[in-house]
């Protein structure tokens, strides 16, 4: 199974905990990651995901985000059908560099996108090309 994960996941454990629904969403993010460095899920990376990263202003996070690209079996550059497939995402009222991380996502075939952004899960049912899920839900149906 092919998963891209966008920022806001790779993030989620940086966030204050206190809430217990971010404290839940950060411990599945890590047991898919843990799933992913043993070879049972592939991880989709994409240069949106580096240029996101890279202005990432907490160095720590910029770092230990980024060492993420080498488990990635795919890595998805700019190209004119991403870029053409994003404007399309756009019009269904996604944000720009949400619809290029999905557009990434659709080009290199994932299976889910995973995010935690409540605005993409929002819009999550007009994308019809790949099933957009936050981390826990992605397991209910995966894991039961």
């Amino acid at each position: 199974m092919r998963l891209y994960l966008d920022n806001c996941m790779f993030n989620r454990p940086f966030d204050n905990q206190i809430d217990f629904k971010i404290l839940l969403e950060s411990e599945a993010k890590l047991k898919i990651q843990e799933h992913i460095r043993f070879g049972l899920y592939e991880l989709v990376w994409s240069y949106i995901l580096d240029y996101e990263n890279s202005k990432n202003p907490f160095r720590e996070r910029r770092e230990q985000i980024g060492k993420w690209k080498k488990y990635a079996n795919v890595d998805i550059d700019a190209d004119d059908s991403v870029i053409e497939l994003s404007k399309n995402l756009n019009q269904l009222g996604l944000k720009n560099f949400d619809a290029l991380h999905i557009a990434c996502a659709i080009t290199a075939k994932a299976d889910y996108f995973l995010t935690t952004d409540k605005g993409i899960l929002k819009k999550s049912q007009m994308v019809s090309d790949i099933q957009i899920k936050d981390p826990i839900d992605f397991i209910r149906e995966v894991w039961t």
